[in-house]
């Protein structure tokens, strides 16, 4: 855990990482990145459109490229995609450069917040629950080796997530931004 102002979020997919990263880095008055729209943007693809080419493999290189280089500014919230914590070295840049939060959600939540998105390429299967539970059991123990807070959206208003961890930052980091 650093304290370098860096908030990363972690997750599952429709977990919030966006909309509470959003909230949060309002709240501390710090810039708010998402990684899978940085690559968008740095690629001028959509994210289905580089699996569709380059496959999932094709698609973690270029995440762990941005990781890496987003990482390196501060402070800032950065909202990672829900597979960025299978590269080791994803993992050990974000512990290593800022604090990192779970935000945790059930399959059924997942589902909920899913259903209607065409936008995640893992999903496009005839199973979508399935999916959820076995990527669930895979990130989950991950989630939570590299966590320093972690937060149940199922649970909390995304309002509510976000002043919630804003406030565990702020304990554990007395002069953090307000």
């Amino acid at each position: 855990m650093n304290s370098n102002g860096n908030i990363f979020l972690v997750g599952p997919m429709g977990a919030g990482k966006t909309t509470i990263g959003r909230m949060l880095a309002r709240t501390l008055g710090v810039p708010f990145v998402d990684s899978d729209r940085e690559i968008e943007q740095r690629t001028g693809v959509s994210i289905p459109m580089i699996f569709e080419y380059e496959g999932e493999a094709g698609f973690r290189k270029r995440e762990s490229e941005v990781i890496g280089l987003l990482t390196e500014d501060s402070p800032l919230v950065l909202a990672t995609g829900g597979g960025a914590v299978l590269a080791p070295e994803n993992q050990q840049v974000l512990m290593e450069r800022g604090f990192v939060v779970y935000l945790q959600c059930s399959v059924e939540r997942q589902l909920e917040r899913t259903r209607n998105d065409a936008h995640r390429p893992l999903l496009k299967t005839p199973n979508p629950r399935a999916k959820l539970e076995e990527l669930c059991l895979v990130r989950d123990p991950i989630y939570r080796a590299v966590a320093d807070y972690i937060v149940d959206t199922g649970t909390f208003s995304s309002r509510n997530a976000a002043r919630q961890i804003a406030r565990a930052y702020r304990r554990l980091f007395h002069n953090a931004p307000a």
